[in-house]
């Protein structure tokens, strides 16, 4: 491969808005290429995490019993027809198997179903764990979805953080692993994102600083809408999703509200979260992810379609 000089290769990252300390001593120089599409209904996608209640899996915790179940496979057309949207990302907790010939069967229903996989949902590991273990099982685990996302045709993965019991969140350890699987993903052209979710692990701003570290265009910041809004008020949330949005390549999520488990209801300013996607210059995909704390995941998700809709168009 050629060698690229020091200033060359930080213009090659600057153009993905990637800033900061590198990890990785020589890192790659390969970026991703995607083309998103402009038309507005086809920049949505539906997420199969408000509709984990139906959802048969062996895996999935989120199952009840007393609603009508369906197989993963079943989803996309389900998305299509109550939805009229052709864009999925399901979670890995959601596949019946990862077995290749279920992992076919699902891509071939999301394929009849005139769908794509455009993300795929990743447990919780512990990349910043002190057992040097627990973070190759991590790494393990990432580098296997990533393989299971190729065979689909997926371009991006969305890999939760967790840390160890008792722990800290640590960024140094945690940037030293990821970028390892961000190199992966570089190798089979597979983004990794990282999700505001989780406080203290996935903290908006922890993420942006192994973000920061990594380096890597591969490895981008995926923002949600609402979590940010736990524990804390609208001006911080807005601070956090432009924030998370700088570092942003092809997925985000979108929540117009956010229940406590005391009940409190905090409401996302939709048109706000648009207008700071777009200053950024994001133009990756929406992916609907109703709280089920708050709203039905069919009359939830079909409002939250028609919002986004219109932001768009």
């Amino acid at each position: 491969m050629e060698t690229l000089s020091r200033r060359r290769l930080l213009k090659k990252v600057a153009a993905f808005g990637v800033v900061g300390p590198m990890v990785a001593k020589e890192p790659s120089v390969h970026t991703p290429a995607l083309r998103f599409p402009t038309n507005p209904r086809e920049r949505l996608a539906v997420t199969s995490w408000p509709f984990r209640a139906y959802i048969e899996s062996p895996t999935n915790r989120g199952r009840e019993k007393s609603k009508p179940g369906i197989d993963l496979k079943e989803f996309a057309a389900m998305v299509v027809k109550r939805f009229d949207v052709h864009n999925i990302n399901p979670l890995s907790d959601h596949f019946s198997s990862t077995d290749p010939a279920y992992v076919k069967a699902f891509g071939k229903a999301v394929a009849d179903a005139g769908s794509h996989v455009v993300d795929l949902g990743l447990g919780g590991k512990s990349f910043g764990d002190p057992d040097a273990s627990q973070r190759a099982a991590a790494i393990d685990y990432g580098r296997k979805w990533i393989d299971i996302a190729v065979s689909l045709g997926c371009p991006s993965v969305r890999q939760h953080l967790r840390s160890a019991a008792g722990q800290p969140p640590d960024v140094d350890r945690s940037a030293e692993s990821l970028a390892k699987l961000a190199e992966y993903g570089s190798s089979r052209n597979v983004i990794v994102n990282l999700e505001n979710d989780s406080p203290g692990s996935e903290d908006p701003f922890f993420i942006i600083s192994i973000l920061q570290r990594v380096n890597s265009p591969y490895l981008r910041a995926l923002p949600d809408f609402g979590n940010s809004l736990r524990g804390h008020d609208q001006q911080y949330n807005e601070r956090a999703v432009d924030a998370m949005f700088k570092y942003a390549y092809s997925m985000c999520h979108v929540k117009d509200r956010l229940t406590s488990k005391d009940g409190k209801v905090d409401e996302v300013n939709l048109a706000r979260m648009f207008q700071i996607a777009k200053s950024n210059g994001y133009r990756g995909y929406f992916s609907m992810e109703v709280d089920t704390a708050s709203s039905d995941p069919f009359e939830g998700t079909e409002h939250l379609v028609e919002q986004s809709y219109k932001f768009l168009s």
